[in-house]
């Protein structure tokens, strides 16, 4: 991962009827990384991503991506990148053989009984190829997405929670296949909500409400969040979690299975709030480190919508 960065864009911005949905955003990702890109719903993930891959001229910022400019060259932009959106946009009418080869002709390939076939073997379609594309499952029909996208073999993947709804089995075998591809350099930036997906990437971008609020190394994001952290485990979680919440004094309470994680950046204050728990039955009360999940659920929570007044953030605004 060394090298130009394939995306390096700043302070790029996007505008709506007023309403400001991307604002001053930087990004740099690095040739091979898989770069994770989180935030919730409404916060600009996919407003960014059109920005970057060419579709939707930014308002405001500059930079260049696979070292193309983002304002003059977005025709030739699209042209080297793969994007996936959010909902499956094929054909449903036709076979998935016969979308792929619609797809090559729009990239006006060469080759294209050679490169389907290829693209069929690679990701495992190549028994279902006569299928007609409205018929696969959810699993399915994201192969084939990430197939057409790999299609005319592009330097940068990107791709827009691109296993929503889409079965745990058939999430490994989608992950499986980017990190095929990051073997072979293809750079990713991929937007998902699924904490077992966020730890899979090099580094992480949280967004909220188009400002972005960390950007880091993923196994340095809760250090950098700067967490303290306590797992509850008691038949009386209900009680306890009322208890805690009358109580105060931390930033994070989360129901983890049978268990609530409590966790705050003031030591001192937290230690206070596992107090109103005493007594509970079969109480136990463990000291943990903040994991993934506890910081992007604190930076989410410190967040403001962008549909209010101003953009306000808890952690490096």
């Amino acid at each position: 991962m060394n090298g130009a960065p394939v995306i390096d864009v700043k302070g790029l911005t996007k505008k709506f009827g007023g309403r400001t949905v991307v604002d001053h955003f930087d990004l740099a990702v690095p040739k091979g990384a898989i770069y994770g890109f989180l935030g919730p719903n409404g916060s600009g993930k996919t407003t960014t991503i059109r920005m970057v891959c060419g579709l939707l001229k930014p308002d405001g910022g500059s930079g260049a991506v696979l070292g193309l400019d983002v304002l003059k060259e977005s025709d030739r932009i699209k042209e080297r990148v793969g994007y996936m959106t959010q909902r499956f946009s094929l054909y449903g009418d036709l076979s998935i053989r016969e979308n792929l080869e619609f797809i090559a002709r729009l990239y006006s390939l060469d080759n294209v009984k050679d490169r389907v076939d290829a693209a069929l073997k690679s990701l495992g379609l190549s028994d279902r190829a006569k299928q007609l594309a409205g018929t696969l499952s959810g699993g399915w029909k994201q192969r084939l997405a990430l197939a057409a996208c790999m299609i005319h073999e592009p330097e940068l993947l990107l791709l827009d929670e691109p296993t929503a709804g889409v079965d745990p089995k058939a999430r490994r075998d989608f992950w499986d296949a980017i990190r095929d591809y990051a073997a072979e350099g293809v750079t990713t930036l991929v937007s998902t909500h699924y904490m077992d997906e966020a730890v899979q990437c090099d580094r992480i971008a949280f967004i909220a409400y188009g400002k972005k609020l960390i950007d880091a190394r993923t196994a340095d994001i809760p250090d950098e969040v700067g967490l303290f952290a306590r797992r509850i485990e008691t038949p009386a979680l209900d009680e306890a979690t009322r208890r805690l919440k009358s109580a105060g004094g931390f930033d994070v309470l989360a129901r983890f299975g049978a268990a609530i994680h409590v966790a705050g950046r003031d030591p001192d204050a937290l230690a206070a709030a596992m107090k109103s728990v005493d007594g509970l039955p079969e109480i136990e009360v463990e000291t943990i480190e903040a994991g993934l999940e506890e910081a992007f659920i604190y930076l989410m929570t410190g967040a403001t919508d962008n549909f209010a007044n101003g953009l306000e953030t808890r952690v490096g605004q």
